[in-house]
Formats: C-alpha cells, structure tokens, sequence
C-alpha cells in the first residue's frame, strides 16, 4: 500500500441529497450590539442520539518495548491521504463513536481496528470536548490517552483490521521530537492534523519555557 499513489480526479459541488457525512447550515442569530445576523457552516450528521461528541482522537503512547535497553515513550501516529487536503496528512488514530458507547471503549476499539494494537486507558480517561474548527462546523471530540505495553504478546504482530475504503500507514515517533519531526514531515509535503501539531506546540512550549522541571 502506498498512499502516495492516491490522486485526486475531479472536484463538484456536492448535492445535499447525496451527502452522507456532512450538511450545511444556515444558523441566524444575535449578536452581543442585538444586531441579527446569519453564520453559514458545517455539521456532522452521524452524532449517535445521546452522545455529547462525533467521535475520539487517541494518543497511543508505546512502552516497553523487548530488547531495548530504554524505555523512552513513542507516539504512535499514521499517515493517511485526505481529499479535502489533497495530500497524505500525519494524524493522531481516532474515529466516530457508535451508538452507547463511551469515549474510552470507541478509543480501545479504534485503536485495535486501526492499527491492531491492544492498549489501556491511562489518567481519568477521556479528556475535555475539542471543537476541531469551531467557526466552520459544529464537530466534536475528546482526545483518550492510551499506554500501549510492547511486551505484551498481543502486541507483537499487531494486524489492522481496515475497512475497504481505509488505507493508514502507521509509524512512530520519540514523543521528546515529536515538534521536531511536525516540522520535518511539512517540509516533506506532509498536511501536519491540527490535534498532533497542537500537541506538539504544546510540548515545545513546556520545553522552551521550562513549565515542568
């Protein structure tokens, strides 16, 4: 599988009786001078009925790996074509959540399905609700950290389980470069997700400015 053979053939206007995955809104409103006004944006119509959020982003962190006489913690990333991009972009794994199930359970599920890797939520579990371009659409998320223990027999020939229409290179990354490697991999042509380059703002931050000694 190589991503770099997808291409992009045509773009059109998509007719909303066609549109499984998004619709468009005319949303008016007030605005704090009582002025009336007008927001055009995007929705995701496939939120399960119940649920606060469209679906989760996962930082799989790997440890403990055999034979390695460290045990510095990788980010486990992958690389993935993106029409609206038009360019294979480095993304965190994630995906929608189905109907009743939690934030965690749709991250330990993604991530098996994703990558074939079999981990545990670490921390309280999910985080905070992310708008992922609050004044473009109205998606949603919670990012779930996972440890992925590298010793563990089910993680030694992690096999994806990918639909027919997924095609997901992962890779890893020292989570110490992780800013580093953003900026290497835009050089490269890379799309950089904006949930991995906000984490690695974050980092670089924390380390520029000393925040954790």
């Amino acid at each position: 599988m190589d991503s770099n053979k997808s291409k992009i053939l045509s773009t059109e206007p998509l007719d909303a009786s066609e549109a499984r995955w998004t619709g468009l809104i005319k949303t008016t409103y007030i605005d704090p001078n009582g002025v009336k006004r007008t927001w055009e944006h995007a929705r995701r119509p496939t939120r399960p009925a119940g649920s606060k959020i469209d679906g989760v982003g996962i930082v799989a962190i790997l440890r403990n790996r055999p034979g390695q006489g460290s045990d510095e913690p990788t980010i486990l990333l992958q690389k993935q074509f993106r029409p609206p991009t038009t360019r294979i972009c480095i993304e965190h794994p994630a995906g929608l959540i189905d109907p009743n199930e939690t934030p965690e359970e749709c991250a330990l599920r993604e991530l098996k399905e994703e990558t074939g890797y079999v981990g545990e939520v670490i921390g309280d579990g999910a985080g905070f609700v992310m708008f992922n371009d609050p004044g473009f659409c109205d998606t949603n998320l919670q990012m779930v950290h996972i440890q992925v223990d590298m010793s563990l027999p089910t993680n030694q020939n992690p096999t994806p389980q990918l639909e027919d229409n997924e095609f997901i290179e992962c890779f890893e990354v020292p989570l110490k470069d992780l800013y580093t490697e953003c900026l290497r991999l835009e050089k490269e042509g890379y799309g950089i997700d904006a949930r991995v380059g906000t984490m690695a703002e974050g980092l670089e931050l924390a380390r520029r400015w000393a925040v954790f000694k």
